[in-house]
């Protein structure tokens, strides 16, 4: 009876040090879980620090940011260090480089849809590049596309609004046109100001995500943009559906992409273009018809798509109205 008693009691014993082993381990997972959930909330907090001091409130009532120059040469600065470099022999124009090639009726000649319809790399173009945000905001070093538009003051881009305003206006922005493999064959170039719809900036209505840019070259005084690169000729009110190809720069990716299909109304305020594997970073990049005229920005309806269908904002009376805003003084 003695030796039963006794087995209980180790029993009992071996019990309760796997017991403190358990109580032991549960406290190490608990810390690491803790330890694990506080470095994420820092880095959120970090993340949140970096985008609240990329940000600024403008004018919400009109749509409107008035860019700090000091602010933006220091923008420039930190893109050219250590994240793009200018071509020492950079062209003075862009009949240099790779193009879009002269205006054409793609209805009747010179187009044919993407097969399959899937994104492919895609030479650089001078009217068109990467959209950077320096900074701990989060982002990859460029986070969206843009394109050069024809304006009267020859400095003008379109993009979406969601590239540039979201929480305020970025004030950390320069666009590299041509970009391709660290290199602007076209300079950097940084907002003098930034207009968006005051829908979007007041409730991010994805009818309204499209942005115009003003941009100078620090260094460079008096360098208009579209004499540098030629520019696209914005459309309003197009006909659809229409032929038509999309460009922009991925994420992670190097040298643009681009898609050809045709571009079909998706309600009163939108247009949607058929065309797989165009990810994240191609928002504000352009849509084009017969070659050289712009007729959408990706952005819209979705933040500008899925894996299957890139959107765009219909250019109609209120882009127009953006439009002709942005190029006044």
């Amino acid at each position: 009876m003695a030796s039963r008693v006794h087995g209980h009691k180790r029993g009992r014993e071996r019990g309760r040090e796997r017991g403190r082993e358990r109580s032991t381990w549960g406290s190490v997972l608990l810390g690491l879980l803790c330890t694990l959930v506080l470095a994420g909330l820092g880095y959120a907090a970090w993340e949140l620090r970096g985008i609240a001091a990329n940000r600024s409130d403008g004018d919400p009532a009109r749509g409107t940011y008035q860019q700090d120059p000091e602010r933006a040469d220091k923008t420039a600065g930190a893109v050219l260090d250590g994240i793009v470099r200018e071509d020492p022999e950079a062209a003075t124009d862009g009949k240099a480089f790779a193009g879009g090639g002269a205006p054409a009726n793609w209805r009747t000649t010179g187009w044919q849809p993407s097969d399959p319809l899937e994104a492919r790399p895609a030479p650089a173009e001078p009217a068109i590049g990467a959209l950077f945000s320096p900074g701990s905001d989060g982002d990859p070093d460029h986070h969206c596309s843009a394109v050069v538009v024809h304006s009267p003051g020859g400095d003008l881009i379109a993009t979406a609004a969601h590239c540039v305003y979201g929480g305020g206006f970025r004030t950390n922005l320069a666009f590299a046109p041509g970009y391709r493999d660290g290199v602007a064959p076209f300079g950097v170039w940084v907002p003098t100001r930034i207009d968006v719809d005051p829908r979007w900036a007041e409730d991010q209505d994805p009818d309204h995500d499209i942005a115009f840019l003003r941009l100078r070259r620090p260094g460079y005084p008096g360098q208009r943009l579209e004499d540098v690169t030629g520019a696209e000729t914005i459309a309003f009110r197009p006909e659809l559906p229409a032929p038509a190809r999309l460009v922009g720069y991925p994420n992670y990716s190097e040298q643009p992409l681009e898609c050809r299909n045709t571009a079909r109304s998706a309600g009163p305020t939108q247009l949607r273009l058929d065309c797989a594997d165009v990810p994240d970073g191609t928002s504000g990049g352009p849509v084009l018809t017969d070659g050289r005229t712009l007729i959408g920005v990706i952005g819209g309806r979705d933040g500008g798509g899925d894996d299957e269908t890139s959107y765009s904002v219909y250019f109609g009376d209120d882009t127009r109205a953006l439009y002709e805003r942005s190029t006044k003084p």
